[in-house]
This record gives C-alpha cells, structure tokens and sequence, in this order.
C-alpha cells in the first residue's frame, strides 16, 4: 500500500467514523465549559478512540493486541459485540453474546479463503440473546488475509456493513505498519550480521598468531592480548540491543587496536581524545567500529614506516562530533562516491555504506557520513550524533 494510499484511506475513515458516530450515538450534551459544536464533539471523540486503539495494533494481530484494542474499535462502531480472529481462531469477543464465539470460525472460513466480506445470521436459540446478525470484513495485509473484524447486531444493518468495512480498513494500516516495523527490525539485524561477517577472518587469525608470539617471550602480555581478545569478540557478537553507548564502542575500538598493535608495533601511532560528556551518548550498534578498522587498513596499507589514527569524540552542543583520521593511502572521491551508492561491489566498503545507511535510517538524511579524502591524502570522516533521539536508547 502506497503512502497516498494509506493517506486517502485515513481521509475516508476519518469522515465515516465522525458519520458513524452520529449515526449510531446521541451526541452527548453540551456544556457550557465546552467549546465547539456537536459535531466537533463526535469528532474528536471518535479520534480519540482511534488513537487510543492504534498502539495495541502496532505490534501485530496478536491476542494481546486485539484484547487491549477490541473495545475501542467495538465503541468506534457502536455495535452490540465485536469479535477479532486470526486465522485459526478467536484472539478476543467484546460486548454481549460471547457465547456465538465458538461458531465464528465456522462463519468466516469462506471469508478467509476468498478474502470478501460476508453477512450471516447468528441463529440463536437463545431469546434474551440481542446478537441476531453479524457481518465479517478480512483483515488483509499486502494481499494475505490474516484475520478477520465480526461485528454482531440486533438486526440487519447497511450502515454497520459499511462502517465495518472502513474499521477493518483502518486496522489494516495499522497492521501494516506493524509489518514495516518488523521489516525495519529485521533489516537493521541483517545489517548487523553483515558487519560482522565483515569482521575479516584474516584478523581473527593474525591476532591469534601475534598472541601466540607472546606466550613464550611475554606470557603475561599473552594474556592481557587473550582477554582484549574475548571480550572484543565477546561485544561484537552480543545478540542484544539494537544501540550501544559511545563509551561501550570506543572501549571495544580500544580492544580492537591493542590487537593490531600488538601485531603491527611502532607502525601505528592512535591519538584517542575524548570529552567525558559525550560517553553516555547513545548511537547504532556497532557504528565506529568499520571506521575505525577501515582507517587502519587505509593507513598501514603501503605505509612504509608509520601510520597515525586520531580518534575524537567531542562534545558539540547538542551533538556529539566523532572524528576518524588516517595518513593513509586515501582514495579517489568518485570512487568513494560510487561506494556510497552502493556501486563498490559486495566486498568493498561495505562498513562505510553500511553505517551511513544506518545512520540516515536513525537520525535522518542531515546524519549521513562526511567523508574528506583524496590519493595520498588520508581520509578524514566525521559524524554527528544527537545527544538525544526518542526510541534511540543505549544497552
């Protein structure tokens, strides 16, 4: 469903809840306090309600879900009972009658199969029961259905089918929003799991080759390197949290350069200068990480005798300013540009893409990566992050 699409829709129910809601309740009286007409009153309560509906649906047809959002969208409707289904059973009835729930099923199995909404008669035997009619809409997401809304009534209606319709609707935006917050969830861990494939095989091995070094020669620097070791791993491999603090990810940077230095000796010099404030600053996991690992392969690639990172995480406001620098090789800035549109192939610059991707992602387009390079120039990358970003939390 395209935005326009969901946009119109909202449009629709909007007007029909308001009609809907005038149509099936009595305005009620107006105070002298209130402001605005009747109309206005029946609008905004029906808002209201949908608004308190929506969040329970945000996290998909569930049977939580439909209890904490059935008797919102059963008073948005104004009916007698309300019934939400999945599509192997009932989630949650709300209102009268609860005892027609075991025949629901039995009522939307052709519904669930065809996708079109259907009316039956509840043929109660019971006389005291009001539930004498119901009409069914699919619950329909990217053309699955995956359940169904039932509204019960004491007789036929075309206002009730209609506004059904509408409801059921409205539910399936929700729902299909849910759907594009597990895209979104299970994109940022595929992305993650490709950082960490990322983590090259050849430096797992030359660590442990320059741990193995130490043993006899040093055993005690041996050791220090074998725990620098786990926990780097340890942190790059957590299965928990989606963000990390920048204390968190500069320790685990620290881990990952005593390794290469423990390989590479006087040929890396790393300045590291950061300001108390911005440690608690939350960010993506495993976001400084690639950069860091690039600038020491930038730098140390043909260098001849020594290679200088400077790493600083300084306070800037309300920001956060990260700044990676190499005296490396540098690159091409075309060639740089087309490894940000993703042209570099599947084993070039997948760190860089990857964390300029994620950072738009989280904190918009002005947060991407600012890159300067040029051939022999080094390369200098910069990055800023909000001190504070709702749903951006560190673990």
């Amino acid at each position: 469903m395209t935005g326009a699409g969901i946009a119109v829709i909202a449009v629709l129910t909007l007007l029909l809840f308001g009609t809907g809601f005038l149509l099936g309740r009595t305005a009620r009286p107006v105070r002298t306090s209130d402001v605005g007409t009747p109309v206005e009153h029946a609008t905004f309560e029906t808002l209201h309600t949908a608004s308190l509906a929506a969040p329970p649906l945000r996290a998909g047809l569930t049977e939580e879900s439909a209890r904490r959002s059935a008797r919102r969208l059963r008073s948005l409707l104004g009916t007698d009972a309300l019934c939400l289904t999945d599509r192997d059973r009932v989630l949650v009835w709300d209102g009268e009658g609860d005892h027609h729930g075991k025949d629901v099923m039995q009522h939307v199995q052709e519904l669930l199969a065809s996708g079109r909404d259907t009316a039956f008669h509840s043929d109660c035997g019971d006389l005291d029961c009001p539930l004498r009619w119901a009409v069914a809409v699919p619950l329909t997401v990217d053309n699955r259905v995956l359940g169904t809304l039932v509204a019960y009534a004491p007789r036929e209606s075309a206002v009730l089918a209609r506004a059904a319709g509408e409801v059921a609707r409205w539910v399936c935006v929700q729902l299909e929003l849910a759907e594009l917050d597990r895209s979104r969830t299970q994109l940022i861990e595929a992305e993650i799991k490709a950082l960490r494939a990322q983590i090259s095989p050849h430096f797992i091995f030359n660590s442990l080759a320059a741990i193995a070094s130490f043993v006899r020669t040093d055993p005690e620097q041996a050791r220090e390197l074998l725990l620098e070791f786990a926990d780097f791993t340890r942190y790059s491999f957590r299965r928990h949290g989606e963000f990390t603090t920048l204390a968190d990810e500069l320790h685990s940077i620290d881990q990952y350069l005593a390794l290469v230095r423990a390989r590479f000796g006087d040929r890396l010099s790393v300045t590291l200068q950061v300001a108390p404030e911005v440690l608690p600053v939350a960010l993506p996991f495993l976001c400084l990480q690639p950069l860091v690992e690039n600038a020491v392969k930038h730098g140390l690639e043909g260098a001849v005798t020594r290679s200088r990172i400077t790493i600083s995480a300084l306070d800037a406001g309300a920001e956060a300013e990260v700044v990676i620098e190499d005296d490396g090789i540098g690159m091409e800035p075309d060639r740089l540009r087309q490894i940000l549109r993703g042209e570099g192939g599947t084993s070039t610059g997948i760190g860089l893409l990857n964390v300029d991707e994620r950072l738009r992602q989280v904190y918009g387009d002005a947060y991407g990566l600012v890159i300067e390079t040029g051939v022999g120039a080094g390369m200098k990358i910069t990055l800023r992050l909000p001190k504070y970003r709702a749903g951006v939390h560190g673990s």
